[in-house]
């Protein structure tokens, strides 16, 4: 009984410990993103890294999330007679929930994993070690053009992958479903409003914070060779989609 109590605050005093760290280390790249000099170059490359790059995994997403989301609303909605109500189903999924949060978890999977295993590889090779010798804030340097990055091109995504995805659901509803078009785009107008699209946005923003964050986190403290490389990769997925799809409910509380 005593070793179990034992287990078990050894795993919430790790857990504390680490969202600690977390936590100074998200104050310590706010703090050192607004003090100049400001890596333009940098924050351009990393923008590229995370967003152009990113582009084609979240077009097919958003493609086929519209597509198979006008699909499956038009044969429920049919049962009732509300056919026209699928490009408004469509439009509103895809700005408040589908939009950011799928961009989310493609960007975590693709961006997360690739900012922790560059910092991990770094961290393990003694680069970071060897930035603070020749007197280089390694966060300054590092994270700070990651995190920006990432903020910033999180809702450019979602925005792209907003109107992919409702150009997805007009093709699916439109041409294949045979939905009148006048009406799909009136009726999605009619009940579509800025604030669904500005709360998608300031999720995406929130997303785009989280991944950069864990992502260079777990890099940023990588343990244990190239064993630990792979370790930091995988918990900067998981956690990072984890605190996705948990954010992501609160801030809907909030905002809806």
């Amino acid at each position: 009984m005593l070793r179990l109590f034992h287990i078990l605050g050894s795993k919430i005093i790790r857990f504390i410990e680490e969202a600690g760290r977390i936590v100074l280390l998200l104050f310590q790249t706010i703090r050192w993103a607004v003090r100049p000099p400001y890596a333009v170059r940098d924050i351009l490359r990393q923008m590229e890294q995370v967003g152009v790059n990113s582009m084609p995994v979240v077009l097919i997403t958003a493609t086929f999330t519209g597509m198979v989301l006008a699909l499956q609303s038009y044969t429920g909605f049919k049962r009732f007679n509300a056919e026209s109500l699928v490009g408004t189903v469509v439009a509103l999924s895809m700005t408040r929930e589908l939009g950011p949060v799928l961009t989310g978890l493609m960007v975590s999977g693709r961006v997360g994993a690739s900012m922790a295993a560059e910092l991990g590889t770094m961290r393990v090779t003694e680069q970071i070690d060897a930035l603070l010798t020749l007197a280089t804030n390694p966060v300054k340097y590092l994270i700070v053009p990651r995190f920006i990055a990432a903020l910033i091109v999180l809702p450019v995504l979602t925005v792209i992958a907003d109107i992919v995805g409702i150009a997805g659901g007009y093709f699916i509803g439109v041409n294949l479903l045979g939905a009148n078009p006048t009406v799909y785009i009136k009726r999605t107008k009619e009940y579509l409003e800025m604030d669904d699209i500005y709360g998608g946005l300031l999720k995406a923003a929130v997303f785009g914070i989280i991944i950069a964050l864990i992502g260079c986190y777990q890099g940023f403290y990588t343990k244990g060779g190239a064993e630990g490389v792979g370790i930091a990769t995988t918990r900067a997925v998981v956690l990072s989609s984890m605190l996705i799809l948990i954010s992501n409910y609160f801030i809907t509380a909030f905002l809806f």
